[in-house]
């Protein structure tokens, strides 16, 4: 961010921002974009200049903001090109914080978007690069009351992991002192009176408190002074509130001031301070529990690397290496980046990336994924992908993304965090002075009940309830090879009535091979010459597979002339002035060959098999069949199976005929079968199964799936597929079991169950316990909520909520343990 380019002007009750616009390609853009934004409502100019690709405007903040103006911008069919940046932030302990501070964030011109994560206690800005200082972010969140802590790259992780256990050692040491000085306080109020003092027991009790208090309180008082500067109402306003009040009153009440010696609450103010501390220091090591998956990801990149440099290995920093450098991997040592083996071999345990238990063998040509480990021999590679490029860097960045996004069940906990602790406060106030002035109860008592309903209150369970989970819960998917791309398709997911997999690629192992060869006219050898030599010049898988079997059998493919392809499904080719045609039956059948009876019984035989029959004519005579199969994938079945189990629906799609797509959708357990599905066809038929069925989620591998993934309401693509095909899908499976398949789907289902329960025991706790707290049971029953109690209470609200959510690491899916 260079504040060089920066203009934050103010021009009465006109503020300025430049923007640097995408998608405009002449004048005529500009000017047409240019007289858009100055037609809009509180817009006073625009100028857009077409070389620079800027706009300027003016407008007046009180009528529109920059989201209003990017969104006219978009509309208008252009972008606004944004930056990004990750700030660390400390002092933010519940959601009225991560409010407070976005809401401030949001106030500097310039910032489209702020996401505050109370899990790794951050903010992801998305902003205006020339509007944007980074001071102003820093201003923004200490007005808000809290630190700021610097960018995600100057905060490293193993500095703020001393931060973190600085903070926890402090909090532990003030535990210690405060529950042994809140026994000691106890011990004085039941048997004080029999010590040999000369003066009352209670100005011992100030004596020992004082120094205590203020010790484990000024953190507390000290963030609630900077949210009242701030005119802000935070949690930590509500605790100075309940210990303040308790250690103030016991104070008057020992020198008389106002109030008499019954005001006895030192102990109470004590351990009210000591189990604040408590519950953030459980808290704050749950919270570091929840996000453990992308630590260990983060853990897995190597600092230092062997790398070639005057033609020696040598040791340097993992982040100084480039693309095209080779780099050695010694038995025992990590993969620093992304590249190709260029000499040696090793044996690669993969399994923090994909999941995959058992090691890989890698040689040379075969590619090595950063952060994964080499658990044999040495080995040289080639690096293609280096530092936020690598395959480990993606994970990290789209898992971090995900937990930062809030499904729309989420909307109703934000809702309710917005007018919490005004609420809270109304209902303190009026249940004190309703006891006191209306049910003529003692001031104690009333003085009791204010205390117990502010400290009992807590919206930090609500805060916590969705992130938490969603964290976990991505989490564990990262662990399993199972990435998911946004927070609605965990949602969406619970509403899914059918899965749609493709065939070749995703049901099947997507590698066909030669399972027979008949030869009519001609020898055996002499076909697969023949045939091999036509197919040596196509990239299609099944002359790919043609080629490998006369490798196999030691067949020299013979040199063939003026080579054609042909979108009807075959080649051409000529041989010793003779013209040869490879291809499907239709292929054959529309050069106008016609097909023997007996040759039409062996195809026959061939696709009933599921196999892909391949003809061979030469000089318009038929001369083979070679039949081609492509082995269903050993974990379909049983993710078929697992599906159906769930309730849902299973349909696979296919350019295949419909004989041999039947034939593999058998052997799967599919009957919904759509063959004969050209590539641009395929998301038509999601669209169908849609509008008949309901949501559905379509699973492929392929560009040809893109169109469809797209269309499905969850996309989920195989890690072995096309960048496009990943690009367009919803969930990533970072290797070939389709068992994964079902996994993703229950375990977006369990992060949501996970989510409701949150959120109920949340609301649960506060409903339950704020009318308790406010001696609803005490005409009853006698039973008053002392402030004490009430403070537990409010440890465990968060408590439970994060146990919840840590539960999620357990989870394994049913479908995984069986292939196991």
């Amino acid at each position: 961010m260079n504040s060089e380019n920066t203009s934050d002007k103010n021009f009465g009750d006109k503020k300025e921002i430049n923007l640097k616009v995408s998608g405009m390609h002449c004048a005529m853009c500009a000017a047409g974009l240019e007289a858009t934004l100055k037609k809009a409502r509180g817009i006073y100019s625009a100028s857009v200049d077409i070389a620079s690709e800027r706009a300027d405007i003016f407008y007046n903040e009180d009528e529109t903001d920059i989201r209003d103006i990017e969104k006219l911008i978009n509309s208008a069919g252009y972008g606004i090109i944004k930056s990004e940046i990750k700030i660390k932030i400390s002092g933010m302990h519940c959601a009225v914080c991560a409010e407070k501070t976005k809401n401030e964030l949001l106030k500097i011109p310039g910032i489209i978007s702020a996401d505050i994560n109370l899990i790794d206690n951050s903010a992801f800005i998305t902003f205006i690069k020339e509007n944007v200082k980074l001071l102003d972010i820093k201003a923004a969140i200490e007005k808000a009351g809290f630190e700021y802590m610097g960018t995600d790259e100057e905060v490293s992780t193993d500095s703020e992991n001393q931060i973190f256990l600085k903070e926890q050692k402090e909090r532990i040491k003030k535990i210690i002192i405060g529950l042994f000085i809140s026994g000691v306080l106890i011990a004085l109020m039941f048997f004080g009176q029999s010590l040999p003092l000369n003066f009352p027991v209670s100005y011992l009790m100030f004596i020992i408190t004082t120094p205590v208090f203020l010790y484990l309180g000024y953190p507390i008082f000290k963030a609630a002074f900077k949210a009242l500067l701030n005119h802000s109402l935070t949690m930590d306003v509500m605790y100075a509130m309940g210990i303040g009040v308790s250690y103030l009153s016991s104070v008057f009440g020992t020198f008389g001031i106002i109030l008499t010696n019954d005001f006895m609450f030192y102990e109470t103010s004590v351990m009210l301070a000591t189990f604040l501390t408590l519950g953030r220091f459980l808290e704050a090591k749950a919270k570091g529990k929840t996000n453990d998956a992308v630590k260990k990801l983060i853990e897995l990149r190597p600092k230092t690397a062997f790398v070639k440099r005057n033609g020696e290995f040598v040791e340097v920093s993992a982040d100084e290496l480039l693309t095209d450098e080779e780099i050695m991997v010694k038995p025992g040592g990590r993969v620093p980046v992304d590249g190709l083996v260029i000499s040696g071999e090793g044996y690669i345990d993969e399994s923090a990336i994909t999941g995959e238990s058992l090691p890989v063998r890698k040689s040379k040509g075969d590619s090595v994924v950063g952060g994964t480990l080499n658990t044999a021999d040495s080995f040289v590679f080639r690096s293609t992908k280096v530092g936020r490029e690598t395959v480990i860097s993606q994970i990290i960045r789209l898992v971090e993304e995900t937990q930062r996004q809030k499904p729309p069940v989420q909307r109703l906990a934000d809702t309710a965090v917005s007018w919490f602790i005004p609420v809270i406060l109304a209902i303190a106030l009026i249940a004190s002075f309703s006891w006191y002035f209306i049910l003529g109860s003692s001031s104690l008592f009333a003085l009791t009940v204010f205390i117990s309903i502010i400290v009992v209150a807590c919206p930090c369970a609500l805060g916590l309830a969705t992130p938490t989970a969603v964290t976990v819960g991505i989490g564990r998917g990262a662990g399993l090879g199972i990435l998911i791309k946004n927070g609605e398709s965990l949602e969406v997911s619970k509403k899914l009535k059918c899965i749609i997999f493709d065939k070749t690629g995703t049901l099947t192992v997507g590698k066909p091979f030669v399972t027979s060869v008949k030869s009519y006219k001609t020898s055996h050898d002499e076909l697969l010459a023949i045939a091999s030599g036509v197919e040596i010049s196509s990239e299609h898988p099944i002359a790919k597979a043609i080629v490998k079997k006369a490798e196999d059998e030691g067949i020299k493919p013979l040199p063939l002339l003026s080579f054609k392809s042909f979108a009807g499904g075959g080649v051409s080719a000529e041989y010793e002035g003779k013209k040869v045609l490879i291809g499907n039956q239709d292929f054959i059948l529309k050069s106008g060959l016609l097909i023997p009876d007996n040759i039409k019984d062996e195809l026959s035989d061939s696709q009933n098999s599921g196999e892909t029959a391949v003809l061979v004519a030469l000089d318009s005579e038929i001369t083979g069949i070679i039949s081609i199969s492509d082995v269903l994938k050993r974990s379909a079945p049983v993710c078929v199976e697992e599906i159906k189990k769930m309730g849902l629906s299973v349909a696979m799609v296919t350019g295949d005929n419909e004989k041999t797509a039947r034939h593999i959708a058998q052997k799967a357990g599919i009957s919904d079968v759509y063959a004969g599905v050209l590539p641009d066809k395929k998301a038509e038929i999601v669209k169908r199964i849609q509008q008949t069925t309901g949501p559905c989620s379509f699973v492929g591998d392929g560009i040809n799936d893109a169109p469809a993934l797209a269309k499905s309401d969850v996309g989920i693509a195989v890690g072995s597929g096309t960048e496009i095909a990943i690009e367009s899908a919803d969930i990533v499976l970072m290797h070939d079991n389709l068992l994964d398949v079902p996994a993703a789907v229950q375990l977006s289902k369990k992060v949501m169950g996970r989510i409701r329960l949150n959120l109920f025991w949340a609301f649960a706790y506060n409903t339950a316990l704020v009318p308790i707290a406010a001696g609803i049971l005490y005409p009853g029953f006698g039973i008053i909520f002392r402030p004490e109690y009430a403070g537990f209470a409010m440890i465990l609200s968060s408590v439970t909520v994060i146990s919840l959510s840590l539960l999620l690491k357990t989870y394994t899916p049913p479908a995984i343990s069986k292939e196991s």
